[in-house]
């Protein structure tokens, strides 16, 4: 089972949901963090990495020799990596996408694949829990490309030895949200009560339901803002799974680094309702 948790935009408690549900599920759980720009996961989790490898993408490499000037190449590419002005081939290798198909359509063999470092793959434990995790290389632009290594390398670990994993997706309803959700089994979308955090949650919920994957709200610092995100979801029929109260002690437990189910007792028994909601929709 793959648990994709998402939310419209930064700073409404996903990472907290990621962290708690992960210390409080049943079975054996992966806890991955593919929030790769700012990975903060292991703020909560205190993994022990064990280890850490750098990823790469596959980007083009012109021999200008064996050129012949067909413009094929820069037709096809439309990112503009690679361009012809004249009869001289440029290739921009960070905005290349790495999906080579100007190699396939050269028709002289004028391009071979090199190689651009995305960044890091890390992974370790913490006590039972699994964890992977992505680290963007400074200065680099896309994030999917090494999000799709990280999932990868955890879909591929536990193709056999069988693990639930919970993913913690980049916020909002962008490209790297939208690649986080695509190979999630069910997705747990987490706001907050506030105008700003409806406005983006409108925008998360319509960029996912395309997926047609089961979805449910967390919504969190419940008792502050208004009710139009419970509005949208009854209107919607989008089940809101749990409810995070707004308390000092859980913002007190979040500053401090701590997993918010051990540090406030209290919400154990909403995340193990959480994970009943989310098991038996994915099971329906």
């Amino acid at each position: 089972m793959i648990i994709a948790v998402a939310s419209g935009k930064g700073g409404t408690g996903k990472t907290t949901v990621t962290a708690a549900l992960a210390a409080n599920w049943k079975s054996p759980v992966a806890a991955v963090d593919l929030d790769v720009e700012e990975p903060n996961l292991h703020l909560f989790l205190h993994p022990a990495i064990t280890g850490t490898e750098k990823g790469y993408i596959g980007v083009p490499q012109a021999d200008e020799g064996m050129c012949t000037s067909c413009g094929a190449c820069a037709e096809l590419c439309q990112f503009k990596a690679i361009a012809l002005i004249g009869d001289t081939l440029l290739t921009f290798p960070d905005m290349c996408h790495g999906c080579g198909g100007c190699i396939a359509v050269c028709p002289t063999g004028a391009l071979t694949e090199s190689t651009r470092e995305l960044g890091e793959l890390c992974h370790g434990t913490s006590g039972d829990i699994a964890f992977h995790m992505g680290r963007l290389r400074i200065g680099e632009a896309m994030c999917p490309p090494l999000m799709k290594l990280v999932k990868n390398e955890v879909f591929s670990r536990y193709e056999e030895v069988s693990r639930d994993v919970i993913l913690d997706s980049p916020p909002g309803a962008s490209c790297p949200a939208v690649c986080a959700v695509a190979d999630a089994d069910c997705v747990v979308l987490v706001t907050e009560p506030t105008p700003f955090g409806f406005y983006d949650f409108k925008i998360a919920y319509e960029a996912f339901a395309v997926f047609n994957k089961p979805m449910g709200v967390v919504v969190n610092k419940a008792g502050v803002g208004d009710r139009q995100i419970y509005d949208f979801c009854k209107e919607h029929n989008v089940p809101i799974w749990a409810e995070i109260p707004f308390e000092r002690c859980i913002a007190e437990a979040y500053s401090s680094g701590a997993v918010i189910t051990e540090a406030v007792p209290t919400l154990k028994p909403v995340f193990e309702e959480l994970t009943r909601s989310i098991q038996e929709s994915v099971h329906a």
